[in-house]
């Protein structure tokens, strides 16, 4: 079974960082953010919850890493169980079309939860979870979007990182859909199991809701991460791309990428 005062170590930290404002402001100044492109497919690629078609593997790998120095506020003992080591891989790719952006997810998982029934839900304290922010680079608004396992999401949507309040958070939902699959039991602590896979689709015209643009020659951030419970890990990991500085908090936008839509070959 897996260690419930990590658990609530982990949990505790993240949503102490949803709930609470950041007093930092933002700054889109910097020169140094890490590129994910989004490659141009004329068809849609096939939404089963895999990535098995071929139009993925034009779309670059954006694998998962931990931060560079994790939860600096656990014991120490659990800092040097920890580490900054990746014990289960994972990855995100993204296509676009000229209405849609998908994001396909591939992780590998010897232990799959996922045990929220409903969309809308925090699933990142229900289970396996794979994460995505949007946000105009020269805005203070985004969405944090979830897919799970068995195809539910999410779709928060946030005025600024300082008002990160609840009655405010599905002001704005998405038309975002999510197809999902996983490779063994689930929920089910007892045996081993192997992955899961996603795709999510977001519509171009609900970003644009508010009046940023999106899509080729805009200016938007993105920032993927994942949460993974395994009674097989010392502790639930909790990685991203890009890197974050240390412990997860999945809201500083110094550290988003910038999004690029690129052309395929």
């Amino acid at each position: 079974m897996k260690s419930i005062s990590s658990v609530k170590i982990i949990i505790a930290g993240a949503l102490s960082a949803l709930f609470c404002g950041c007093a930092a402001q933002y700054n889109n100044t910097s020169a140094k953010r890490p590129v994910v492109e989004a490659v141009y497919v004329a068809k849609p690629p096939v939404l089963d919850g895999t990535l098995n078609d071929p139009a993925w593997l034009k779309a670059p790998a954006c694998k998962l890493t931990m931060p560079r120095r994790v939860y600096s506020k656990s014991p120490k003992a659990m800092l040097e169980t920890l580490g900054t080591e990746m014990r289960e891989e994972g990855e995100f790719r993204l296509l676009w079309d000229h209405s849609f952006l998908y994001i396909g997810v591939n992780f590998t998982d010897s232990d799959v939860h996922a045990y929220g029934e409903e969309d809308n839900l925090h699933h990142y304290s229900l289970g396996d979870v794979a994460e995505v922010f949007l946000k105009p680079a020269n805005d203070t608004y985004y969405w944090e979007l979830y897919a799970t396992p068995t195809g539910k999401k999410t779709s928060f949507f946030f005025p600024a990182r300082g008002c990160r309040l609840s009655p405010l958070m599905k002001l704005s939902p998405l038309g975002l859909s999510v197809s999902a699959r996983f490779e063994g039991t689930l929920n089910k602590w007892g045996d081993r199991d192997t992955s899961w896979s996603a795709v999510m689709v977001i519509p171009f015209k609900d970003l644009e809701q508010y009046g940023a643009k999106f899509g080729p020659g805009t200016e938007w951030l993105i920032f993927m991460a994942r949460y993974n419970y395994s009674r097989y890990l010392p502790a639930p990991e909790l990685s991203s791309y890009p890197q974050q500085a240390e412990t997860p908090n999945f809201h500083i936008h110094e550290e988003y990428a910038t999004l690029k839509f690129v052309n395929g070959k």
